[in-house]
């Protein structure tokens, strides 16, 4: 039995077997990780459960009697263990100084300093050992990373979302008869097998029935169907498809069977790319993040000096006023617990809590509403935001431009025959206006001609020539009009201004320098344009429109949308001039497009924000932000969570700051000792994670 697989060809190794047996093997390794990861968090709870039990039966001197050593001792061993490692790992294999350099020196000094004096009063009243002291503040910290982590958890739980969500297999249609199955073809004497979603490869052929879910992304072959796109898309309603539209993988199949042909599998596919992102976003650092990194690093040696030279001075100015070898045991005693508590509250573990905990939950709560944000520097860049630049086609239109006229002005040229024209010379475009043309064509059951000679102008148009011919044909805006001088007569002027004045973009038809028409189009404005933009401006933020289009097109949908300031007939490099221009003027601009001809002004600003549905591979890739479901709603959202998550940022570092200054003014005065300054510190560490993890309740 033969399969649409081709693994016999050429490069059948490296794009079907070989993937799959690699894609099996992450598949294995990542069950197993999972599963070790889930043994890891119960085991993780479980040990922090008995260190906490442990500081209880250590501060109210519970089975002493049972015990030769204090039960402190366990939360030093099971929860200090790992900053003791990381340490030394630090230092051995990084040759740095980190916050667990600092952690295990103050649990370190706790013990050496129980070991010299075991009844140390270091709690404000209550007799304990310093012991206690350093379980204590293993165990908040223990206790401290966990609750990130347990953040972090419910960040990722998007990504776990999409991993479930995600297909296991495929229904493929294999040939009977040997031969390969093409659109033409399809029917019921070929057989179907049920393969892992993994093993499709790129053309095969596939039956979705009623209930299932779309293995992966492709286009429709036969049939039709109802599709809930909500996964990826945002849409709340299922959407009516036919021939030819495009379906995504992981989406449900509502009503109706189809076969459709695969076009992007396995990392390639929708769902996939979608985890990809948030999963780059996790992996990258905000600009201000690396600052409180640079800034722990700092405070390390910093409290160590600190530390000493308090000791020292408490010593030396004490030791003028005692008159007894018992009181100079005393000072001595004070002047180390005053030393060991300032190692202890210096940690700075809340200051570097403070802003992964933020960024990882914005970037969490921003996915659940279908915004993929790929960075930590995004968000803070985002947060600077004051201006906003929109494209116009797909961005505040639909995107989906609709033809409103054909007019010839040649008596051997009727309406079909122009049109006819357009749409051949267009046939090699991508540009959503060519694609209309070529659409209209094909639905007037026009037959395209054959193109020998093709030169494109960037947001002008094209000159071609048809095959077999010679007379040159250009089909584009007025600026290609205008480099070759075509000559346009009056009556075609005054029938263009026409469809200029209702906001319709003319295309001139131009055949050897002489225009013998043109095809006018018009694309519809989004209902949630002109909210965004009004509720962008209630947000402090200016709004400009950059356009491709010409003027009067472009003024009819600013119109519209409540966009006063256009720039418009804009190439790509212009518009990334525009962008420029704005940000010397110390304005934070994000761009929002959805073409190719978007890519570079998306990189140029401070932040691109890419239409995700129907925006290229390389728009998305060159934005920073991806609005999966190209709701336009979600803007005014978006930039409302950053400056939130910037807010929280800076109060989060301010918390941080306040309690160990306040508790290193407390520590060198002999006002709270080790055990004390552990739980004043470290409860700063809790409330930072505390306060991060509120971005995840966050609503649209």
């Amino acid at each position: 039995m033969q399969t649409n697989c081709n693994c016999e060809k050429e490069v059948a190794p490296p794009c079907c077997c070989s993937v799959r047996s690699r894609r099996e093997e992450r598949k294995d390794s990542n069950k197993i990780s999972a599963r070790l990861h889930e043994i890891y968090e119960r085991l993780e709870v479980f040990l922090l459960i008995i260190s906490g039990l442990s500081l209880v039966m250590s501060f109210f001197h519970l089975a002493h009697e049972f015990l030769f050593f204090d039960p402190a001792w366990f939360a030093i061993v099971i929860s200090g263990s790992p900053f003791f490692i990381n340490a030394i790992r630090n230092l051995i294999c990084d040759r740095r100084v980190s916050v667990d350099t600092l952690l295990s020196t103050a649990i370190t000094a706790t013990i050496i300093s129980d070991w010299f004096f075991p009844s140390g009063d270091n709690s404000g009243g209550h007799v304990h050992s310093y012991i206690f002291a350093g379980g204590e503040v293993a165990f908040i910290m223990a206790l401290g990373h966990y609750l990130e982590e347990w953040t972090i958890t419910r960040a990722k739980a998007g990504i776990e979302a999409l991993l479930k969500l995600a297909p296991k297999t495929a229904r493929r249609i294999e040939s009977v008869s040997g031969n390969n199955i093409d659109n033409d073809n399809i029917s019921t004497n070929n057989s179907e097998s049920i393969i892992p979603a993994s093993e499709v490869c790129s053309g095969d052929l596939l039956r979705v029935l009623p209930g299932e879910s779309v293995p992966v992304d492709g286009i429709i072959v036969t049939g039709n169907t109802s599709i809930d796109q909500s996964l990826i898309t945002g849409e709340s309603l299922p959407v009516d498809l036919f021939e030819g539209d495009s379906v995504y993988g992981g989406t449900v199949n509502c009503f109706g069977s189809f076969v459709m042909r695969a076009t992007r599998v396995g990392e390639d596919a929708s769902i996939s790319n979608m985890i990809r992102l948030i999963q780059e976003a996790e992996q990258r650092k905000a600009h201000i993040e690396r600052i409180a990194d640079r800034w722990a690093s700092f405070l390390v040696p910093m409290a160590i000096v600190t530390a000493m030279v308090v000791g020292l001075m408490n010593f030396l100015i004490g030791i003028f006023f005692v008159d007894s070898e018992f009181a100079i045991q005393a000072l001595i005693e004070g002047s180390v617990s005053r030393a060991v508590t300032i190692l202890v509250v210096f940690c700075p573990c809340s200051l570097v809590l403070a802003t992964p905990t933020a960024i990882i939950a914005a970037i969490g709560n921003a996915s659940r509403f279908g915004i993929l944000i790929r960075s930590g520097e995004a968000i803070e860049r985002l947060a600077q935001v004051r201006v906003v630049a929109f494209d116009k086609t797909g961005t505040l239109t639909r995107g989906e431009p609709q033809l409103r006229e054909v007019y010839s002005n040649d008596a051997n040229i009727d309406a079909d025959d122009l049109l006819r024209l357009a749409a051949s010379v267009e046939l090699l475009s991508e540009h959503p206006l060519a694609r209309c043309i070529v659409g209209a064509a094909n639905s007037a059951g026009l037959q395209l001609n054959s193109v020998d000679s093709f030169e494109l102008f960037r947001g002008e148009g094209i000159c071609a020539k048809l095959a077999g011919g010679d007379e040159r044909l250009i089909v584009g805006n007025d600026r290609i009009v205008s480099r070759f001088n075509v000559t346009i007569n009056d009556e075609i002027k005054l029938r263009a201004e026409l469809r200029f004045d209702v906001g319709e973009t003319v295309i001139w038809v131009v055949v050897d320098d002489e225009a013998i028409g043109f095809v006018s189009v018009s694309d519809t404005i989004r209902q949630v344009s002109r909210s965004v933009v009004e509720s962008l401006r209630r947000g402090g933020v200016d709004v400009v429109l950059l356009t491709g289009d010409n003027a009067r097109s472009a003024r009819g949908i600013s119109e519209l949308a409540g966009i006063e300031l256009v720039k418009s007939e804009l190439l790509p490099e212009e518009k990334v001039k525009e962008i420029e221009l704005i940000a010397s003027r110390g304005d934070k601009i994000a761009m929002i497009g959805d073409g190719i001809n978007d890519a570079p002004a998306l990189k140029a600003a401070t932040v691109g924000i890419a239409m995700g549905k129907i925006g290229s591979d390389l728009t998305i890739d060159a934005a920073d932000v991806v609005l999966v479901g190209d709701d336009l709603s979600k803007l005014p959202f978006l930039l409302r969570l950053a400056r939130m998550t910037q807010s929280k940022i800076v109060s989060n570092i301010w918390i941080s700051m306040s309690i160990n200054a306040v508790a290193i003014i407390l520590a060198t005065g002999g006002f709270i000792g080790p055990v004390v300054g552990a739980l004043v510190h470290n409860a700063g560490s809790i409330l930072v994670v505390l306060n991060a993890s509120m971005l995840l309740n966050t609503k649209k």
